[in-house]
């Protein structure tokens, strides 16, 4: 039995928890646990029972729990008549692991905490980056930690690689710590309290799901049902679980133009069988104009955006929206384009062969343009490949790649599609006309 008795002041139990004061302050007005004695002075005295309570906060936390779960399961224990620390053999003193006590910033803004992340994910320092989050999630809210440090974190992270300033290598570091933390806190979320099911998942070729999944968390914590079946779902695979689960709502993801092609089909799937369709996704804060080409409903620019849009959805069960027609020009340059796509990329090479570009670039362009001007034709507009193609001569300037390259293998890209596409290219031709004018006029300005 865990002795109860008031015997240690505050300095005792932060050095044997290797807690910061601010945090257990935190914890015992946000929580009142532990929920020491005072003296007649007013300081604060501690028994064995809130030390050992304390460890055992911190523990849950170091398997992925946030503190306001953590403090959930020790008051569904007691409710229950089991004690949490029924278990616990120490009867005495014992400091934690230098694991847990070696890392603790001082600086607890949600800003410094985001910051102190990202420099131990660029170390590859995995402790130390699980520890601040640890203390994130001791302070904060969770859904302010997923979105302040995680999501903030990762996309600051994303720049870093796109500047060239951070490796392919830190970047799913990172990403890997970030979805393991939003797995565990999905798994220990409390059990639904209201009707409405929701199924959030991303449509096919879809493979960034830290944005699904942490909707799903948050649509989780606000009492929903949540079904998540994460990346590259086949559109039968949704409207079989939709009937299945008798979902409410399905929620699709997209962040790249060639997926928001894919969810446009999957999203016209589902509309045909009446089920009600939300989406959202970085491509469609980039392109606007391409909300209107989607079965169902746009959730809005960010993830507080679209939870309150889903709530209003699952209120109202309002009715999709139906997408805007793709013209007989772009039907016809689409089929064209998919059917010669093969003889296109092979003339292509036999173009570029005496002007030297790199294999792995010319493989890396063969697949990129091509699938993003397949995308672009099937929602019936060649200017949404300009954006991607703006990020695509950034990264590979910052890789010094020579600008003529580029020049070189759109021109070249060009003349395949007129040699190949029987007339039928036109869409794509005035595409490429157009930025070949820009990058001209890039080179004339530099």
């Amino acid at each position: 039995m865990v002795s109860t008795t008031p015997a240690f002041n505050l300095k005792v139990v932060l050095k044997e928890t290797g807690l910061a004061a601010d945090t257990l302050r935190a914890w015992e007005r946000r929580y009142r646990l532990p929920a020491p004695q005072r003296t007649s002075g007013g300081h604060r005295l501690y028994s064995q029972r809130d030390i050992e309570t304390i460890k055992w906060l911190i523990k849950r936390q170091a398997e992925g729990l946030s503190i306001s779960r953590a403090v959930d399961m020790w008051n569904e224990q007691l409710a229950s008549g089991s004690d949490p620390l029924a278990d616990s053999s120490q009867s005495h003193l014992v400091s934690l692991s230098p694991a847990l006590t070696q890392y603790r910033t001082q600086d607890t803004t949600l800003d410094s905490l985001r910051a102190s992340w990202i420099e131990a994910c660029l170390d590859f320092n995995e402790s130390v980056a699980e520890q601040i989050l640890n203390q994130a999630f001791s302070m904060f809210p969770v859904e302010a930690v997923c979105l302040d440090v995680l999501q903030k974190g990762l996309s600051e992270i994303g720049d870093h690689w796109y500047e060239n300033t951070a490796s392919v290598q830190q970047e799913h570091f990172a990403s890997g710590l970030a979805m393991r933390r939003l797995d565990a806190l999905l798994s220990a979320a409390p059990a639904p309290r209201r009707d409405q099911t929701v199924l959030v998942g991303c449509p096919p070729d879809e493979w960034h799901v830290f944005t699904p999944l942490l909707l799903a968390l948050l649509l989780r914590r606000r009492g929903f049902h949540v079904i998540y079946l994460g990346a590259n779902v086949p559109a039968s695979r949704f409207a079989e679980t939709v009937k299945d689960v008798k979902a409410d709502l399905v929620v699709l993801v997209s962040q790249q133009l060639t997926t928001a092609a894919t969810l446009q089909k999957t999203a016209l799937v589902l509309a045909n069988q009446k089920f009600s369709i939300a989406f959202g996704g970085r491509i469609f804060n980039l392109h606007p104009d391409l909300i209107n080409s989607i079965s169902g409903h746009f959730l809005g620019l960010d993830l507080n955006a679209s939870l309150e849009e889903i709530e209003v959805l699952l209120k109202s069960k309002a009715v999709s929206h139906q997408p805007k027609a793709t013209t007989e020009k772009y039907i016809a340059a689409h089929q064209a384009f998919v059917s010669k796509r093969a003889q296109i990329e092979q003339t292509l090479k036999e173009i570029l062969e005496p002007l030297s570009v790199s294999p792995d670039n010319l493989i890396t362009g063969l697949q990129f343009l091509g699938d993003n001007i397949t995308a672009a034709l099937q929602l019936g507009d060649m200017n949404l490949v300009s954006a991607e193609v703006d990020w695509l001569k950034i990264l590979l300037q910052a890789y010094e790649t020579p600008s003529q390259q580029i020049v070189y293998f759109m021109r070249a890209y060009s003349q395949a599609v007129e040699r190949n596409m029987n007339g039928q290219g036109k869409p794509i031709l005035e595409w490429f006309a157009i930025e070949l004018q820009k990058l001209n006029d890039s080179d004339l300005a530099n």
